[in-house]
């Protein structure tokens, strides 16, 4: 590329970088201090316009806030020529027109073809990188490449209801619950539940912001960039796993639903649409990992925006949104999830080190209808995994149940959300 047109963009972008934009403040961003002490790259991956570019801007300011740092957004569309032989004249640049400095902020580097060569010969050479990333495969290949142990992954979501709550100076404390702040943060809950946490959505409240971000990342991040003829199959797929969140679901199953060619088609496509970030699988829990990898997944998504603004004349499920939010928090929380299918089922299992620590089922409402239902499931994931403990989250019903001394917690998703 021209060096004038690099230096040109450098000064374009450095001056949006260093605009201040009123933002809600990231959890992760206390995870990045003990980052900031290593010399390891730290790799931060999510889906599109889900706040990593702010969440560098917050590092910046928290972390670097006296210092020079050299910035770069790979996703402008004059960089599409932009190759790896490119990186030296960035880094000239760089030197010619800021101040010298020991830090790189990449944004979305994916986009450059063996990116991480130039950025393990920096980083041998004593410079700190903080790069961004909207593909997990691509991310993981390169990174096993090249850079093998000399990096630390962090998943960045969109907003947490926690997070929300906070910037809103909503106070989340034991005593406030049973004040008008309760009342308060379950409206807000109630809005958190339909409209999700895609941080310009939940800004300006718009649809098309969900349209349009759903379509560049179907078009731009998978049917392109893996070269899918078959645009109308992985768009009914996709549409089809979204608006049914909290699914047990086959790869059979859905070839004969949507009519696709193969399995391995299916497997594919999913394995594409995870990969950016749309949707999450997890697998029913067993201690054979052959098992496993061929039991029935079940399938959420990124964010319950997405079906109330995509699904067109679609009744929510209220429990499978409340499912889905559940799992959403227990990712964010860099949980090891699984689901408990034996003679009932349990909706989470949760591993820590080697064995299974947590059993929960998340439903609407626990009542005289389906309260055996639910206890039998969570009793029987208990029993299976040797739990004296177990959790139901609802919407908003709060009580004890003794189960043959085996105690079990029933709380509200919400106030689950804020612990």
């Amino acid at each position: 590329m021209d060096t004038n047109q690099i230096k040109e963009l450098i000064e374009e972008q450095k001056q949006e970088f260093e605009r201040e934009v009123p933002a809600i403040r990231r959890q992760k961003l206390d995870k990045i201090e003990g980052y900031s002490q290593i010399p390891h790259i730290v790799v931060i991956t999510g889906l599109r316009r889900a706040g990593k570019s702010t969440l560098l801007k917050q590092i910046k300011k928290r972390y670097y806030p006296d210092e020079s740092i050299y910035y770069m957004n790979f996703e402008d569309e004059r960089l599409l020529d932009f190759k790896v032989d490119d990186f030296n004249a960035l880094y000239e640049s760089f030197l010619e027109t800021s101040k010298q400095s020991k830090v790189f902020f990449f944004d979305e580097i994916q986009n450059i073809p063996r990116w991480e060569a130039f950025v393990r010969r920096m980083y041998d050479r004593g410079f700190k990188f903080y790069i961004t990333g909207s593909n997990s495969s691509l991310m993981s290949r390169e990174l096993g490449t090249k850079l093998t142990g000399r990096f630390v992954k962090l998943e960045l979501y969109p907003f947490s209801f926690k997070e929300l709550i906070v910037s809103k100076g909503i106070e989340t404390g034991k005593d406030v619950y049973l004040t008008e702040e309760r009342a308060r943060i379950k409206r807000e809950f109630g809005q958190y539940l339909e409209s999700g946490g895609i941080p310009e959505y939940y800004t300006y409240g718009n649809k098309d912001i969900i349209r349009n971000l759903y379509d560049n990342i179907l078009y731009k991040d998978i049917i392109v960039r893996y070269g899918i003829k078959d645009e109308t199959a992985i768009k009914s797929l996709a549409y089809y796993l979204i608006t049914n969140p909290g699914t047990e679901v086959s790869y059979n199953r859905l070839k004969n639903i949507l009519g696709m060619g193969s399995q391995t088609t299916v497997k594919n496509y999913i394995d594409h649409l995870e990969n950016s970030y749309l949707i999450f699988t997890i697998s029913a829990f067993d201690y054979s990992v052959k098992k496993q990898i061929y039991s029935k997944k079940k399938v959420y998504i990124i964010d319950t925006g997405l079906v109330d603004t995509l699904a067109f004349k679609f009744s929510k499920d209220t429990g499978k949104m409340l499912e889905n939010i559940v799992f959403l928090e227990l990712k964010n929380r860099g949980k090891t999830i699984y689901y408990h299918k034996d003679r009932h089922e349990c909706d989470f299992i949760i591993m820590e080190k080697d064995r299974i620590t947590e059993a929960m089922q998340v439903t609407q409402r626990l009542e005289s209808s389906n309260e055996k239902r639910e206890v039998s499931g969570l009793l029987e994931a208990m029993d299976a995994y040797g739990l004296k403990e177990g959790l139901i989250l609802t919407e908003d019903t709060e009580r004890l149940i003794d189960a043959d001394g085996r105690k079990i917690v029933a709380k509200p998703v919400w106030k689950w959300l804020l612990e």
